[in-house]
């Protein structure tokens, strides 16, 4: 692995495990054993190194939020995507915890980061309809943008959610699959007969990791 990747990768380890705020480019040198002036000269600061990492963010949600261009979206599928949801959740753990200090502090990132959410809005949106389409939920079109972005507005302030009601200060796997299945519950009220089991599922599955991981 090339220099600059393991800044990055170290980067995103550090600040999840401590928090973006406390961690500084010195940290990150020590942490991989070389000198300050060897990482100044991949990045010019941390808020450069903050916004490497948030293109490994933005790619991930463009590769795995995706409608499907064609046949029908099974409940395997469904699997995959909350699958993602739980891995964007855990692996940027630091951004979705201290989300509105990073963006405010970066005028750029913050248009980076409405920019990739719109995309996402729009895939959630098509991956809701299709759903409808394909008889697997029922949801008015006049309600779907606004439940696609109620199930947005919960995944992405879950984290800080959790870590405003908890007495410690990191965010634990289990809490995280705690979430993504309020996120199946919510849907779930909106399935069809037919699909309702699958969901139920689904649902039980990250019960059982969440209290599995405890």
């Amino acid at each position: 692995m090339k220099t600059r990747d393991k800044i990055i990768h170290a980067s995103l380890e550090l600040f999840n495990e401590h928090g973006e705020r406390a961690i500084t480019t010195n940290h990150i040198a020590a942490h991989l054993g070389i000198s300050p002036g060897n990482l100044y000269y991949h990045f010019r600061n941390k808020q450069d190194i903050i916004q490497s990492i948030f293109s490994l963010y933005e790619g991930h949600l463009e590769e795995n939020f995706q409608p499907l261009q064609q046949g029908v979206i099974s409940p395997e599928r469904l699997v995959n995507y909350f699958d993602a949801i739980f891995y964007s959740l855990w692996q940027f753990r630091f951004l979705y915890a201290n989300l509105s200090d990073i963006l405010q502090k970066d005028e750029s990132l913050k248009q980076r980061y409405h920019a990739i959410q719109g995309k996402v809005m729009a895939s959630g949106q098509s991956i809701i309809r299709q759903l409808v389409n394909n008889g697997i939920l029922t949801i008015p079109e006049d309600d779907l943008e606004r439940f696609a972005d109620t199930l947005k507005m919960i995944v992405a302030s879950w984290i800080s959610y959790r870590l405003s009601q908890s007495t410690h200060s990191h965010i634990e796997k289990p809490e995280l699959y705690d979430g993504v299945s309020r996120v199946i519950m919510l849907t779930k009220i909106y399935a069809t007969p037919n699909a309702k089991q699958a969901f139920e599922q689904l649902e039980r599955r990250y019960i059982e990791l969440s209290h599995s991981h405890q």
